[in-house]
């Protein structure tokens, strides 16, 4: 039921319109935020049956926190553009009385007393959340197949992965059941997704956003950033939970035009399959017809360190609930965790040592003569369910997308094409440390003079 206010009747269907053109309705009073929850929750309703993207919907929360986020705004208290906005969080993001998953049996009745600082930073701003999002269990994969909740569905065709981890996250955006979500991205669990799904996803610089109660996988390299459908929208949610100690004065919605003269260092990936090459060769055409510089980089062959910081974390966290909890894991994580090695005290130390070396060099030498690299975000299209069950947790791989997590490097991926099969594919851009403002413009260049992000599934 509408509040008192004069907000007006919402006739148009607002499904896929951006945040940044949404808000401004709603700012105006011409959309109601009460509408837009109603909408989200009728699509949610009908969709997710189909493709699983959400494990828990709180529906009833969202129309009480719609109603006084109208109110607000009536009463000329506006708070910026996520303000009465439906978004939902991934299911390894802390939110206090509302279970958080994981996407595991383990914590199947899981009900956190305190929210996550993301969830905090969200509600602050505003934004309304819709639920929690389904995921590959406790992160520790790439197709969010393996979930306690069931696998995630990719609605370009729900007989192939979503992607992972953030396979729900990257769903709802894609099919419209909400404007935003965060997910976490470990290896590539967000930018993965993003590009499967057709949609946009930021990895931030490390520690621009806090994981502070977000379930860890290696916190070393974990990291939660916006997926939402397009550049300017991911900056919109960015500025709301960027750290403002790491970044105390960055407006990132003020990002265009922040590269004079862009100049693009292109990876050359000989291992990626043709439909991925095709995309990324007429990628790589569309900035050279904007003018951009494009010159041949090589990334770092080898990051010996990198598995012996994630196995440590990632054992430290596991060993001791596998003892206790071994049955209520998937099958399909507990192979994963065969490949996870023992690693001494001594050999993680020098190993994080390494890693923060490299995190404070790295930037300087990769981006010394170019302002961004470029490279596909997946070295094939995504895999049909079935064949994602048979090579198991890691068959979307992460050979482009884990060495910026290990370097803690911004890096987006944005749709760039599609397969004979009408399967999204992404482009992954990259750029200095703290750079997300030169990563977010070269994006919106790109979206600026393309349309694949604004294709959208029809979801039968």
């Amino acid at each position: 039921m509408l509040s008192k206010h004069s907000f007006a009747n919402m006739s148009t269907d607002y499904t896929y319109f951006s945040i940044a053109d949404v808000s401004e309705l709603v700012r105006q009073k011409k959309v109601s935020p009460i509408d837009l929850v109603k909408a989200c929750l009728k699509r949610i309703e009908l969709l997710n049956p189909k493709l699983n993207a959400f494990i828990t919907v709180t529906g009833e929360v969202a129309l009480k926190e719609a109603n006084l986020a109208e109110t607000e705004i009536a009463n000329g208290k506006w708070k910026g553009p996520l303000h009465g906005i439906p978004i939902a969080l991934k299911d390894n993001i802390d939110t206090a009385g509302i279970r958080t998953t994981a996407g595991s049996g383990v914590y199947k009745d899981r009900i956190p007393t305190e929210d996550a600082e993301v969830t905090v930073l969200l509600r602050n701003a505003g934004a309304i959340s819709l639920g929690k999002l389904n995921m590959h269990e406790f992160a520790f994969g790439t197709t969010s197949v393996p979930s306690y909740f069931g696998s995630v569905h990719n609605p370009w065709d729900r007989n192939f992965i979503a992607g992972g981890s953030s396979g729900g996250s990257a769903v709802a955006v894609a099919a419209g059941l909400c404007y935003a979500t965060i997910g976490t991205d470990t290896g590539g669990s967000i930018r993965l997704p993003a590009a499967c799904c057709g949609v946009t996803g930021l990895k931030p610089t490390y520690d621009l956003v806090s994981i502070r109660g977000i379930v860890p996988l290696a916190q070393s390299m974990d990291h939660a950033g916006p997926i939402c459908r397009t550049v300017e929208d991911v900056a919109i949610m960015l500025n709301a939970i960027c750290s403002r100690a790491a970044q105390p004065n960055t407006d990132f919605r003020k990002f265009v035009n922040s590269v004079q003269h862009p100049k693009l260092g292109v990876v050359q990936i000989s291992n990626i399959s043709d439909n991925v090459n095709a995309a990324f060769v007429k990628a790589i055409t569309t900035f050279q017809k904007l003018n951009f510089k494009t010159t041949k980089v090589e990334l770092p062959q080898s990051l010996p360190t990198r598995s012996l910081v994630f196995d440590a974390e990632v054992a430290t966290l596991h060993n001791p609930i596998l003892k206790q909890h071994k049955d209520l894991y998937d099958p399909v994580t507990i192979e994963r965790f065969k490949s996870v090695k023992e690693v001494t005290s001594e050999d993680y130390k020098n190993a994080r040592n390494k890693m923060e070396e490299d995190r404070r060099t790295i930037s300087d030498q990769l981006f010394k003569d170019v302002d961004v690299i470029i490279l596909p975000t997946t070295l094939t299209a995504p895999l049909s369910i079935n064949d994602a069950k048979v090579k198991g947790a890691r068959a979307l791989a992460v050979d482009n997308t884990i060495p910026f997590n290990y370097y803690g490097l911004p890096a987006i991926s944005i749709p760039c094409g599609f397969t004979n099969d009408g399967l999204p594919l992404g482009l992954q851009i990259v750029g200095p440390k703290l750079g997300e403002s030169k990563v977010l413009d070269i994006a919106y260049r790109y979206q600026k003079a393309t349309n694949w992000h604004l294709k959208h599934p029809k979801i039968s």
